[in-house]
């Protein structure tokens, strides 16, 4: 029922609010420089990417604390920017803290995961995990166990943690206290917030496989005259499209489910906001 009524809610203030689609855009249009470059300067388009990933570390928090306040606010009349300031400034600190735990734990089952797949990859050569010239069977077992784990682990700790943002925003909580805030309303939801998850996983899935393909045509062609990549020239016209298609899907999807995960944990937390309230 929460995630109905936040589905008919989300067009309807996205239609009344278009500025909530600003800061989405703008986030969007700082991959279009990387998107170019990958054509027509591969070994800048990498330094652009580096560059960006340290940009995104800080511009990331301030864009969704700043995103959910005008989306909550738009959800009860009219917002603007000056909204996305002021709660952009107020709940950075408590938002940036929180990111950078989640990056943590992101981090090390990363790197879990990766060095099993390394050892893995060892043993399959001679005089690798048996000794004997073949795999170690039982070994490559343990170690997809593994991996195994480690991708269940993350997809348990952003399933649980997921609306720390919204808890942080909407409800004032601190960046530690936003955790428990949003394991707790997972819990008294799993069903109604697994239906969610997988709703929005699913389009997500499909918005990268386009995104992916649109990367692909941007990238260099392997089967023309080989690329200097010390060179730059004129973006190819795979690069435009591809840049055009993510910053105009990119844009509609992110505002979109940005609204929507607002007006979701709204309706999640309504009666427990409406009691403390009264209380």
């Amino acid at each position: 029922m929460a995630l109905q009524t936040a589905l008919r809610r989300t067009p309807s203030t996205l239609a009344s609010n278009p500025v909530l689609f600003v800061p989405v855009l703008v986030v969007t249009l700082l991959q279009v420089p990387q998107l170019l470059l990958q054509s027509s300067a591969p070994i800048l388009a990498s330094l652009v990417s580096l560059a960006l990933s340290a940009l995104y570390l800080v511009l990331v928090p301030f864009v969704q604390a700043g995103f959910i306040g005008m989306a909550d606010e738009a959800l009860d009349g009219d917002t603007s920017l000056s909204t996305f300031v002021a709660n952009g400034k107020k709940h950075f600190v408590s938002v940036f803290v929180v990111y950078l735990i989640l990056l943590g734990v992101n981090i090390a089952l990363g790197a879990i995961a990766f060095i099993a797949g390394i050892v893995g990859a060892v043993s399959f050569y001679p005089g690798g995990g048996a000794g004997t010239g073949g795999p170690n069977t039982a070994l490559l077992a343990v170690l997809a166990l593994v991996v195994l784990a480690a991708v269940l682990a993350y997809l348990v700790v952003a399933f649980l943690i997921q609306f720390y943002g919204q808890a942080i925003v909407i409800d004032g909580h601190d960046a530690i206290d936003s955790i428990t805030h949003s394991v707790g309303v997972v819990r008294r939801n799993v069903v109604s917030v697994l239906g969610y998850s997988l709703l929005v996983g699913v389009l997500a899935g499909a918005f990268g496989l386009v995104v992916g393909l649109g990367s692909a045509l941007a990238a260099p062609s392997m089967s023309g005259a080989p690329v200097d990549p010390f060179v730059v020239s004129l973006p190819s016209p795979g690069a435009v499209g591809a840049s055009a298609l993510v910053v105009v899907l990119g844009t509609l999807f992110g505002g979109f489910f940005g609204t929507l995960s607002v007006a979701y944990y709204r309706e999640l937390t309504a009666e427990t906001r409406t009691t403390a309230v009264t209380r």
